[in-house]
């Protein structure tokens, strides 16, 4: 239980999301962060499932401001770090944080997205979002939610970003992002945001979708029980996930895909796993031919040898054909790599 007295400590609330290149970025913001932070800090870097939990070790020591792994029910408080551990969301509640293994959004656990809308949802107007460098579109909808509560938006400039994937996403499909800057002056900006007096207005309200997502990756079984239908529309693709009915939902610019159970994509996070998908696909198409092939050729050799010579003939034809249809298959993955590489 978290004491009451906790949940007013937090002025405000710096969420950071950041994936391939990140812990040079994060080590670098770290060090520049002053002891005196008016804000907390809650940080998710994509990491495999079977990570080792090293980052919170990595960053600790690097700046002015103790870094913690984030614990479940932990009390937030102005002026530390908290770091999301490997295969769980890390979701803002309003004074504590809470960890689930809930439904991964962009094939991602932790996911950027469930940080910064709950975190939005529970602080609305006192959230500073940023977006560092990395791949495909994590992130974008939650930048979304956070400005639709009234949030600020700090997005790495892509030019300056190992990787410009997320900060161009975010960039595009993003109304009214307030900063793009180079990693080198975001620090300063965080902290004069967090210096600035918060005006005395009315909270803009918690979107009932917003409320949906949130509870979804919280893992509310009676949302995932009585909802039948979630936000958006049915579309044609299935879940890369789970096999089931994607609904498309369209966010301001942004296109995306939840299903039933709570999975969830952006388009070009979609894209990629389909990709993906499809080059395993080719795989084992070529493999099934090689084999074929193979045993094809096998059971020519054992017909010339019973004296059966339009048996044989027949056998070495289907042999051929499947060697030349594994050739083929081969082509088309060698064309999408060079691609893939030229892109």
């Amino acid at each position: 239980m978290v004491d009451s007295q906790k949940q007013t400590t937090i002025d405000n609330l710096i969420v950071i999301g950041t994936s391939a290149g990140g812990v040079e970025a994060l080590t670098y913001l770290v060090q520049q962060l002053p002891a005196d932070l008016n804000a907390a800090v809650i940080i998710v870097l994509h990491l495999p499932s079977q990570s080792p939990s090293i980052l919170h070790n990595i960053l600790n020591g690097a700046g002015k401001l103790p870094v913690f792994e984030a614990q479940d029910g932990e009390a937030i408080k102005t002026g530390q770090i908290y770091i999301a551990p490997p295969d769980y969301h890390l979701v803002v509640k309003l004074g504590y944080l809470q960890l689930t293994r809930g439904p991964r959004e962009n094939h991602n656990r932790p996911a950027i997205d469930p940080l910064f809308r709950t975190a939005a949802r529970a602080y609305g107007q006192r959230v500073i979002a940023v977006i560092l460098t990395g791949m495909l579109d994590d992130g974008t909808a939650g930048l979304i939610a956070v400005k639709m509560r009234g949030g600020v938006a700090v997005v790495q400039n892509p030019n300056d970003a190992m990787y410009s994937g997320m900060p161009k996403s975010a960039i595009e499909n993003v109304e009214d992002i307030d900063y793009i800057l180079p990693l080198s002056e975001i620090p300063s900006i965080l902290v004069a945001l967090a210096n600035i007096p918060m005006p005395i207005e009315a909270q803009k309200p918690v979107p009932k979708e917003m409320e949906y997502e949130s509870d979804m990756a919280q893992l509310n079984t009676e949302i995932l029980e009585n909802s039948t239908n979630p936000p958006g529309k049915p579309s044609t693709f299935s879940c890369p996930d789970c096999g089931g009915t994607l609904w498309e939902i369209e966010q301001g610019k942004m296109l995306r895909f939840r299903c039933h159970v709570g999975h969830a994509f952006g388009a070009a996070s979609l894209l990629a796993i389909q990709s993906e998908e499809m080059e395993e696909a080719l795989w084992s198409a070529i493999r099934a031919l090689q084999e074929k092939a193979k045993l094809s050729e096998r059971m020519a050799s054992r017909m010339r040898d019973r004296n059966l010579p339009l048996a044989a003939e027949q056998l070495e034809q289907e042999a051929q054909a499947a060697q030349q249809r594994s050739v083929i298959i081969q082509g088309l993955l060698e064309l999408s790599n060079a691609a893939d590489v030229n892109a």
